[in-house]
């Protein structure tokens, strides 16, 4: 079980896709732009099987922003976007209304 201590130590907040480029080094990632509010970071992520460019940008999706970055195939990944599987399918988690960048998801 994870406390509510630890829960609260996470930082979520509503990211907006600015841009979607392939990664150099890797056929499944794409490496995204996103505006979290006060600043755009690059997230790696591991979509490509399941989305095309043009249905990513300017999506809203929920963003890990506080998790350690990590390298990817050689690029550098600032935090984590939220999805859900469901079998063979991959879907990126978002709000269901207009919010602005870098609001906070509690």
């Amino acid at each position: 079980m994870v406390s509510f201590n630890d829960f609260s130590k996470l930082d979520l907040r509503v990211g907006r896709v600015l841009e979607v480029k392939d990664h150099p080094n890797a056929s499944k990632l794409y490496v995204l732009s996103v505006d979290i509010g006060q600043r755009v970071v690059q997230l790696v992520a591991g979509l490509k099987p399941y989305y095309q460019p043009l249905e990513l940008k300017d999506k809203r999706i929920v963003v890990l922003t506080n998790l350690e970055p990590k390298n990817l195939r050689g690029l550098e990944s600032e935090g984590m976007l939220l999805a859900a599987q469901s079998q063979d399918t991959i879907s990126v988690i978002g709000p269901d209304r207009e919010v602005e960048p870098g609001s906070i998801i509690k």
